[in-house]
């Protein structure tokens, strides 16, 4: 397709997760031109600048759908705080009412609107993993695993500002015991019922301020274990708090909401000259 500039966009932030929302009910874009469109505004100081982009399309099933890619231009199946920021974006023009369901690549979700705050329901998590050893750079790490919409890794430490998330992040997020795919990271500090996550992301290959599904790992995970009950307050890399509500019996999970802030930062028009295109 043609991209007819300038393009109208919304900038949001999900606890310190930053997206470009477009409305693209009309679409500009096809597919095969949409990773290299991803990677062109999300590319920071030269563009708009943000984790991910979010597409939202019309659905023939739900309220809306989406169309959810990482900066690096990769497709994610599921990010628990652009989902979040999805409804509010939807709500605020008009394409859903406040109780509202979009499709993701993950399933369909459910979600609600209060004021700032979007309450989703995520998909049931699957793949549960616990206390594995993998070794890393000739030490034995034990890792706990969980699918909450997109592989998540975590690991339980005494001290998360200490922790070397972007090389032990990095290290894992490509190690052998999770490809072909891939799996996020996140470094998670216990602190009474609460939690202190850092994440190293797939996708954005970094720490980045707060990652929802990732969160919603920590939180289970951490149920599973015994050091935290349901509902669990988390608390980012930004300083800011997510609440992740969920049912456990045994090692069964049911009912899981990821609950917080999303916010409108500003909004804007891209205009050719902020996309540098790369192949």
């Amino acid at each position: 397709m043609t991209i007819q500039f300038p393009i109208t966009f919304s900038k949001m932030s999900g606890t310190g997760n930053d997206f470009i929302l477009i409305d693209h009910r009309t679409p500009f874009l096809d597919r095969e031109e949409m990773p290299g469109f991803a990677r062109a505004v999300c590319e920071r100081r030269v563009s708009a600048g943000a984790d991910g982009l979010i597409l939202i399309e019309n659905s023939d099933t739900a309220d809306f759908r989406w169309q959810f890619l990482n900066g690096d231009g990769s497709w994610a199946e599921m990010c628990g705080n652009g989902a979040r920021c999805a409804a509010r974006f939807a709500f605020a023009l008009g394409i859903a009412p406040e109780r509202m369901r979009f499709e993701t690549v993950a399933g369909l979700i459910e979600a609600e609107v209060t004021d700032q705050s979007v309450k989703i329901k995520m998909t049931p998590p699957n793949g549960l993993r616990l206390e594995e050893i993998i070794e890393v750079n000739g030490q034995g790490k034990v890792v706990h695993s969980l699918n909450t919409g997109v592989p998540h890794a975590v690991l339980f430490m005494d001290d998360v500002q200490q922790a070397p998330v972007l090389e032990l992040g990095r290290s894992i997020r490509f190690h052998e015991h999770f490809q072909p795919a891939g799996t996020n990271v996140n470094f998670v500090q216990q602190g009474g019922n609460g939690l202190i996550v850092r994440t190293y992301e797939r996708g954005v290959e970094g720490e980045t301020l707060a990652c929802g599904t990732g969160a919603v790992a920590a939180a289970i995970i951490a149920g599973i274990l015994g050091k935290v009950a349901p509902p669990v307050a988390v608390t980012t890399s930004g300083g800011e708090q997510l609440i992740i509500h969920y049912r456990l019996a045994g090692q069964e999970i049911s009912e899981v909401y990821l609950e917080g802030p999303a916010r409108f930062i500003y909004e804007g028009q891209l205009h050719s000259e902020a996309l540098r295109m790369k192949s």
